[in-house]
């Protein structure tokens, strides 16, 4: 079958949506342990960035498992695909010329660096949410924690899953230390300068 799929060259390229949008266009990845902070800081880097006009999406780990990937389980196999179908959505996004912001536990390193590869060096910016274990159990935001010392949950990352903690992110967020604005100033001044046409 891979053998009758065969791509089409499209007129409009990468380039003319990014030089239509007026900025680059990249995948800012924010990877740690749920209840670390990353939506919360995500959301407000993407309405910064709008308000400058940037053309902007947020991927985020619960819309996601809703929809596309409600078929998977929380299983090493399925997490692996889970985050491999992202990347490639993402890579799409990026293609269309838009800056797009992923929030995902994405607790290996072999799936982020597959992440890296799919939508290419260039143009992925891991932003890790450093939170303790113990912080993010006492935020509880969703009770997950709760229902995995319960034995309710299986797989939960941190708790009876391992978290592979990224070795050199491109910005490290360390949330029991700096407030989210401050948190949000540091990632907008960190891709600034990738966002100009003339990167």
């Amino acid at each position: 079958m891979k053998e009758n799929i065969i791509p089409h060259s499209y007129q409009v390229s990468q380039e003319d949506r990014r030089t239509s949008n007026k900025h680059n266009s990249f995948l800012l990845w924010f990877t740690g342990l749920s209840g670390s902070g990353k939506s919360t800081i995500a959301n407000v880097v993407e309405q910064k960035l709008f308000e400058k006009g940037i053309k902007t999406y947020t991927l985020d780990g619960d819309n996601i498992r809703k929809g596309i990937n409600n078929d998977l389980s929380f299983s090493p196999e399925d997490r692996t695909e889970n985050i491999r179908r992202i990347a490639e959505v993402a890579g799409l996004m990026v293609d269309a010329g838009l800056v797009v912001l992923a929030a995902f536990v994405s607790p290996y390193k072999k799936d982020r660096d597959n992440i890296r590869r799919i939508v290419k060096d260039v143009n992925f910016v891991e932003v890790y949410i450093n939170t303790s274990v113990e912080e993010c159990e006492r935020r509880d935001v969703k009770g997950l924690y709760k229902k995995a010392r319960a034995g309710e949950i299986k797989n939960m990352t941190g708790i009876s899953a391992p978290y592979e903690a990224p070795e050199n992110p491109d910005i490290e967020i360390k949330t029991e230390q700096e407030s989210v604005d401050k948190a949000v100033n540091r990632i907008i001044e960190f891709i600034t300068p990738k966002l100009s046409r003339q990167s």
